[in-house]
């Protein structure tokens, strides 16, 4: 894997600081991102970048500095946790969440906008205009109505009658024959590193390389996979056993590593959350 400065800092602080005070100092995250070979000015710039960004705040304590995450973004780390650890499994109803918006010609960031969030909130694009979801989003879309005040934005609960034309939709909106290759792929490069045994042995800093490896990988899932319900999911569709396989892997490096991060910050680190089982 070729590490990026930026994600390493914002997985860091997700899966670890934000359990410590949801602040670290200037020198505590530039050793913790020696330990992937980020040069320390480096370091500086991306923290940098971010602060801009509103990601961070930065108070002196004497001589040292320290990056506190604002409030904003814990909420956004807050809501992409969620979405990484907590699975949606749920009955199939036969319906969908549609969501249609009109937006004029000239209000293209509003367009874009709407996009985002639709598909953060993991609906699937039909058409230009038409968004669906397997799941009742109906409250999220008037949410998403009411940030956007400049575009006209419907909300339907709606069915075909007609299973093999909801698979057929659900093959239209989302691109499930690549997201079903790559979690395969994500299982074949894991699998091995599921040893309970083995994982309980190693030392805190291979751990925590192997657990920002295998987040890393995983966390782009969640932001892509519509968590279709049985019904409507391809045969032997692999999203269950790649996410059983991250919990796991994720579980049994987790109190090395978490040790090692708290001997660099110099104080302990919260438990975070764990996959649902």
């Amino acid at each position: 894997m070729q590490w990026k400065p930026r994600a390493l800092i914002l997985d860091l602080f997700g899966d670890y600081l934000r359990y410590a005070g949801s602040e670290v100092r200037l020198a505590d995250i530039t050793e913790l991102l020696a330990v992937f070979d980020i040069e320390a000015a480096t370091v500086r710039v991306n923290l940098s970048r971010l602060r801009k960004e509103g990601w961070f705040t930065t108070r002196r304590i004497g001589r040292e500095t320290v990056y506190s995450l604002t409030p904003h973004m814990l909420e956004i780390l807050n809501e992409g946790r969620e979405r990484i650890f907590r699975r949606r499994d749920e009955t199939w109803q036969g319906r969908w969440t549609m969501a249609i918006y009109q937006v004029p010609e000239a209000e293209r960031a509003v367009r874009e906008q709407l996009r985002k969030q639709l598909a953060w909130h993991g609906f699937g694009q039909l058409s230009p205009s038409t968004w669906l979801s397997p799941h009742d989003l109906i409250s999220e879309v008037r949410e998403i109505a009411a940030e956007n005040p400049l575009a006209k934005v419907d909300a339907l609960w709606c069915g075909t009658g007609d299973l093999q034309e909801d698979r057929g939709l659900a093959a239209r909106c989302w691109d499930l024959d690549q997201l079903g290759a790559d979690y395969r792929h994500f299982i074949h490069n894991y699998t091995a590193l599921d040893n309970e045994a083995v994982n309980a042995d190693k030392d805190g800093r291979t751990a925590l390389i192997e657990r920002m490896h295998v987040i890393g990988d995983f966390r782009r899932f969640p932001f892509r996979d519509p968590y279709l319900p049985r019904e409507l999911q391809p045969d032997s569709w692999p999203s269950s056993e790649a996410y059983t396989l991250f919990g796991a892997v994720h579980r049994q490096l987790g109190p090395a590593a978490t040790e090692f991060i708290s001997s660099i910050i110099g104080q302990s680190v919260g438990q975070g959350q764990e996959v649902a089982s």
